[in-house]
């Protein structure tokens, strides 16, 4: 599923450019993730905005990894069934997308 031509420009992005909207979605998201070290020396981590977005690993990075796929997963899960996503920093992709014209690629 490509979703690439979506994007955000609200002012407070516009110095940085034109922003895909599901990166930048994923990165506030991520920004938010909380995590735990377990009894057994792994990792738990969630994103307590986005319900049910939970990941294990057996170091930090593995988990944070796993929540960031666990994440993209949950997202795109949710687009396809018209399931109400959180609205991050700003970003509602509950909206109908904007998308460029074909002739500005």
């Amino acid at each position: 599923m490509r979703i690439n031509l979506w994007h955000y420009s609200n002012r407070r992005y516009r110095m940085q450019g034109t922003r895909y909207i599901l990166s930048e979605y994923v990165e506030q998201a991520m920004a938010q993730a909380l995590y735990d070290k377990l009894e057994d020396s792994t990792f738990s981590g969630r994103i307590p905005v986005c319900k049910g977005v939970v990941a294990f690993g057996t170091t930090l990075h593995q988990c944070e990894d796993e929540l960031r796929s666990t994440l993209e997963d949950w997202i795109l899960v949710g687009l396809k069934f018209g399931h109400t996503l959180p609205v991050i920093r700003g970003i509602d992709l509950n909206k109908e997308p904007t998308r460029e014209p074909m002739d500005a690629l």
